[in-house]
């Protein structure tokens, strides 16, 4: 698949959310409007942690993960639109947005190994250093699950 300029890779990711393995949740964001929207990627597959242990016969993915990989295209999102704003001075070292309230989270239709559901994060407004995200996961072109997600940005 080639690349263009809306989309980020895992390195970019990286560079973007302090998480790594097991829990950097993404792995590519595929679209995106700064200060709108973010559509993220996660491939499951039948070599992640939980696997074994949540169900071994029939394994689906935890809800509390699926809420922090919401929470993690919701900081993808505001890094993005942090880094669009032409006055932006970044800091040397990178903020980080902590997950601070999940409202209203519906899980619809169990995931598991072999889903490849898109993580869709929409800012709805930032009051006093709260930002406030309406997060949906789909697959398929179907919503599984949703969430209102609350996040506060901190230097570190």
């Amino acid at each position: 698949m080639m690349m263009t300029d809306r989309q980020i890779d895992i390195d970019g990711i990286k560079r973007r959310l302090p998480h790594r393995y097991p829990f950097l949740l993404l792995d590519r964001v595929l679209d995106y409007e700064p200060n709108e929207w973010l559509r993220a990627l996660k491939n499951i597959t039948a070599n992640e942690p939980w696997v074994n242990g949540h169900f071994p016969e029939r394994p689906i993915m935890p809800g509390v993960l699926l809420i922090e990989a919401m929470a993690q295209s919701c900081g993808l999102l505001a890094f993005v639109t942090r880094e669009a704003e032409p006055q932006a001075e970044l800091p040397p070292s990178a903020p980080l947005f902590y997950l601070v309230g999940v409202d209203k989270a519906r899980f619809k239709r169990p995931l598991g190994p072999g889903d490849s559901p898109h993580f869709v994060s929409s800012l709805h407004r930032v009051v006093r250093g709260i930002w406030l995200f309406e997060a949906t996961i789909e697959l398929d072109g179907r919503v599984v699950a949703s969430a209102d997600i609350r996040c506060t940005m901190r230097e570190m």
